[in-house]
């Protein structure tokens, strides 16, 4: 398996796999096109940058590390994109990151951003636990905490009442 070849951790396979799940369950739900190829490769491949470092910028080494295995640019901003609930380019800067945008935009890669802050470990969390792991790390009044609301506003909005 790629994942493990890249040097990723059983914990980081069977995290892998779990947002994989949630975010193809989610997508199931939506009335929005969707790819859902395009979801569960990306949501398997979001955290492969943890095969070489743990810290914040895992998910840039993901990014790098699935252009160089050959997928396309969409996989690519999948996982760039899936960090929290995004990284404006100000941010990056502040954080010593490249200047770029890692806010998730298309139906694809906000699924995989929310499936993966809805999931810790391999467990699965409630909008209102994610929410509650984002103020105790960031505070309540952290941007991203905003961006991770609006996630669940439009994931909600796009979900199909059956």
């Amino acid at each position: 398996m790629l994942l493990a070849r890249r040097g990723c951790s059983e914990s980081v396979i069977g995290h892998s796999i779990a947002v994989a799940d949630r975010a193809v369950e989610i997508s199931q739900r939506l009335s929005v096109p969707i790819d859902l190829d395009l979801v569960l490769t990306g949501a398997m491949l979001h955290d492969i940058g943890r095969g070489e470092t743990h810290g914040l910028e895992h998910f840039i080494s993901s990014g790098r590390i699935v252009r160089e295995e050959g997928f396309s640019e969409d996989v690519a901003r999948v996982v760039e994109r899936h960090i929290g609930a995004g990284i404006t380019s100000v941010e990056a800067v502040v954080l010593g990151l490249p200047a770029q945008n890692y806010l998730a935009e298309t139906p694809e890669e906000i699924v995989v951003s929310y499936a993966d802050n809805l999931t810790s470990g391999t467990r699965p969390l409630t909008f209102d636990d994610a929410r509650e792991r984002f103020v105790k790390r960031l505070g309540s009044s952290h941007p991203a905490l905003s961006r991770l609301e609006a996630q669940h506003r439009q994931i909600q909005g796009w979900t199909r009442i059956s």
